[in-house]
């Protein structure tokens, strides 16, 4: 782990006894060189980091943050394309997402957006024994259909679909078990609104080598472009 002010340390877990089961956080630590609490450099409240490289193994891209910077890709990307849009089109890189789609409620209820799109990292059904899922890395953008704490606007699922198969965009559909994402807070800021997502593939998620495929990602700029380009009509 790497601390703000640059200092490393190495994540560990107390001795398993019972190699069946896996240590909670109450039974790891991270040591930072201290001989005890009175010499310790590392205060309570310090963030910390996973310190990783990035890695590029052909299409395969791996890192640390990929969830959900790699979100922050799309957008931006998809920002330099776009030439033109007929709408008023607003771009944020919320925070807290994690625990509670916290900044993306308090966006969404500045705005008060008539459409949004959330974009996110989405598991994949295509690692050994992974939970059951029908997206699979390298085989298109994912389109959220609904997870755990939403269900994507209809109209705006089948714009998607519509959109992607126009442009000739491999697209899956996602359809995840478990977590959230911020269109959730979207969909019921205010009034509410038609929300939905653009998910990028994504394996080892909520860890320190996150993968995701370069063609998704390109999939997933291309798609949001051709949304934002054209009138939407739900």
């Amino acid at each position: 782990m790497q601390f703000a002010d640059g200092r490393i340390g190495i994540v560990y877990s107390d001795r398993i006894t019972d190699r069946s089961k896996i240590h909670g956080l109450d039974k790891h630590y991270i040591d930072v060189g201290a001989s005890g609490r009175d010499d310790c450099p590392v205060q309570v409240g310090d963030a910390a980091g996973f310190h990783r490289e990035f890695v590029a193994n052909g299409k395969h891209l791996s890192a640390k943050s990929m969830d959900d910077r790699i979100g922050c890709v799309v957008a931006i990307e998809a920002l330099k394309r776009l030439q033109q849009t007929p709408h008023d089109v607003y771009f944020v890189f919320s925070v807290q997402e994690e625990i509670g789609t916290r900044g993306a409620e308090a966006a969404a209820n500045q705005i008060d957006p008539d459409v949004g799109i959330a974009l996110d990292v989405t598991g994949t059904g295509d690692m050994p024994e992974a939970i059951p899922m029908a997206v699979s890395l390298g085989k298109g953008t994912a389109i959220k259909v609904k997870d755990a704490g939403m269900i994507s606007h209809h109209g705006l699922v089948k714009l998607m679909k519509q959109r992607a198969s126009d442009a000739n965009i491999p697209y899956q559909l996602e359809v995840l078990t478990g977590g959230t994402t911020d269109a959730r807070s979207i969909q019921i800021a205010n009034g509410g609104a038609a929300a939905g997502c653009i998910s990028i593939p994504c394996r080892y998620i909520h860890s320190q080598s996150e993968t995701v495929h370069a063609d998704d990602v390109e999939n997933s700029i291309k798609l949001l472009v051709e949304l934002l380009a054209k009138p939407i009509d739900l």
